[in-house]
């Protein structure tokens, strides 16, 4: 496991999983919010979004946790494993209740004090979404689909890579 994205619905546990997974395999973790997104989030141009992509991902080794779907494929056949955390729903809209009311958005200051009507559109209609991502990531050659559904899941993973 060297070239690994870390994928799933808003609140699924991405960023948290992506952080110990890369301390455990002592790989580089980028998170694609981070290439996106200016501070303040605005969005970076187009081209800069994706030549800040390229170069991650033509890293030998990389952790790379978010979901962004227009890149989907282009991740996928670069890595060799894929993470797809696919909690409840009820569990992801609490997450992100939780995570912007107490202002501890995974990737630094975050404006809302509230998720967005947006964010929680995303959560509650991200099911077809993940069948289309999943169908997607299954098309890639060699690729290791991991799919996990629970934070026991997500436990037992880290603990079998010690």
């Amino acid at each position: 496991m060297r070239r690994v994205p870390v994928i799933g619905c808003p609140g699924a546990g991405k960023s948290t999983f992506a952080r110990r997974l890369a301390a455990r395999m002592g790989l580089p973790l980028t998170h694609l919010d981070e290439l996106y997104w200016h501070p303040g989030w605005k969005r970076v141009e187009p081209s800069m979004w994706h030549r800040r992509l390229a170069e991650v991902l033509g890293g030998e080794a990389w952790i790379l946790d978010g979901n962004f779907s227009s890149t989907l494929l282009e991740r996928a056949y670069r890595a060799d494993t894929v993470f797809f955390l696919r909690p409840p729903r009820r569990v992801c809209l609490w997450r992100a209740f939780w995570r912007e009311a107490l202002g501890r958005h995974p990737h630094g200051d975050h404006p809302a004090k509230w998720p967005s009507r947006a964010l929680l559109l995303d959560i509650w209609q991200f099911q077809p979404q993940a069948d289309w991502q999943l169908t997607q990531l299954r098309t890639v050659p060699g690729l290791r689909v991991n799919v996990l559904h629970s934070d026991a899941e997500v436990r037992a993973v880290l603990r079998r890579l010690g």
